[in-house]
């Protein structure tokens, strides 16, 4: 049995970093694809798949494939609590940067 205390700090630790509670939050409103998550924190693709990781290791994020587009959600029930204390948005908005085919699909559908 793992220390109460020891997993406390490794989920601490796993969100001590902004880039990450960013990730995190943009994840709180629903699953999103990493190009979103991308083009919403202007970050390049390593440095987002760096953060991913340290998120998917520490057991916080999940994965789902989709041909070529990998979607990130919530893993962690004891984040939605946490998470409430920061500011954001509910829903990941729009992003005409953003090469994903949710915002394509959504500024496609404004511009007609």
């Amino acid at each position: 049995m793992t220390d109460p205390y020891q997993q406390a700090a490794d989920l601490f630790k796993a969100l001590a970093h902004p880039t990450r509670l960013q990730i995190l939050d943009l994840l709180r409103g629903g699953e999103v694809c990493v190009c979103h998550i991308e083009a919403a924190l202007d970050k390049r693709q390593a440095y987002i798949s760096q953060q991913l990781m340290t998120l998917r290791e520490a057991g916080l994020v999940d994965t789902r494939r989709d041909g070529l587009q990998i979607y990130y959600r919530l893993a962690d029930d004891r984040l939605h609590a946490i998470l409430e204390t920061l500011p954001g948005a509910d829903r990941p908005a729009p992003i005409e940067n953003c090469p994903c085919p949710t915002c394509a699909t959504v500024i496609l559908s404004q511009i007609q």
